[in-house]
């Protein structure tokens, strides 16, 4: 019997909003090292999932476990990006004190930021390339700018596990390409990396593996195995709209027009 302790283990998990089960028993096994995209049509429970591993979202059943334990014990160890939607942006906070938040769960609430806390955090913004933009007013910055700041405040973290929440919607190319390159930085650390993303064309470029979902896991596994035409339609079923690009992607017939929905 394996006695290797993953970054994250699943076991029947369920979920439901005010009766309305929204996730059914989820089981998943996530190996370190896995930059994984979090694909599947809107209502499917991607950032359900996330927001119940991370104890936003109470459980009806089962369990999560991070590094074999609870998430309330290992809070150092996971870094998160949100969506950009669930922030409130006009909060009066600059972006040197926005990443200097990604320390606390290192200093508790009560310790105040070090000289090095300070260094680390300046090194992120490096990387990022928001370095210049320190001082500036979070809510004076553009859409892409803020998710670099946000991805900058996980990087702060020196997280084992990260978990983002599209954090490619609204950004600009250049954007998106600086932080697949982080990200597949991380996964080369011996990071794992979980990413809820909408986009199937880009997905099999940016992830090596993917967890296709709607509202059970549907396919699990290395990207080239799991990215087919019929695990893409068990998974969106009606909903899925097969442009081209996908088509091109999964390398299979364009459906003719008479089959498309």
């Amino acid at each position: 019997m394996s006695t290797e302790i993953h970054p994250l283990e699943i076991h029947d998990l369920t979920v439901a909003y005010h009766k309305r089960p929204v996730l059914y028993g989820i089981d998943l096994v996530v190996p370190r090292g896995s930059l994984i995209g979090i694909v599947g049509p809107n209502g499917a429970g991607k950032s359900t999932l996330i927001k119940t591993i991370m104890g936003q979202v109470p459980a009806n059943s089962g369990w999560v476990k991070i590094f074999g334990k609870p998430f309330s014990k290992v809070v150092s160890r996971v870094g998160y990006v949100p969506q950009r939607e669930s922030v409130d942006w006009d909060f009066p906070v600059n972006v040197m004190d926005v990443v200097l938040m990604g320390r606390y769960g290192r200093l508790g609430l009560m310790r105040r930021p070090t000289k090095e806390d300070k260094k680390i955090a300046l090194a992120c913004l490096e990387k990022v390339k928001m370095l210049p933009y320190a001082n500036r007013q979070i809510s004076n910055l553009s859409g892409g700018q803020q998710q670099r700041v946000f991805l900058a405040r996980a990087l702060a973290q020196e997280s084992d596990l990260y978990f983002m929440d599209e954090p490619f919607a609204g950004v600009d190319a250049a954007t998106e390409s600086a932080i697949i390159e982080i990200l597949h930085d991380l996964r080369k650390k011996g990071k794992t990396i979980l990413v809820v993303h909408h986009d199937l064309p880009t997905a099999r470029k940016y992830f090596d593996k993917l967890l296709l979902l709607n509202m059970r896991v549907v396919a699990f596994g290395p990207t080239e195995e799991v990215f087919t035409y019929d695990i893409l339609q068990k998974t969106y079923g009606g909903r899925l709209t097969i442009l081209s690009e996908v088509a091109d992607a999964v390398g299979e017939v364009h459906p003719s027009s008479d089959q498309r929905e």
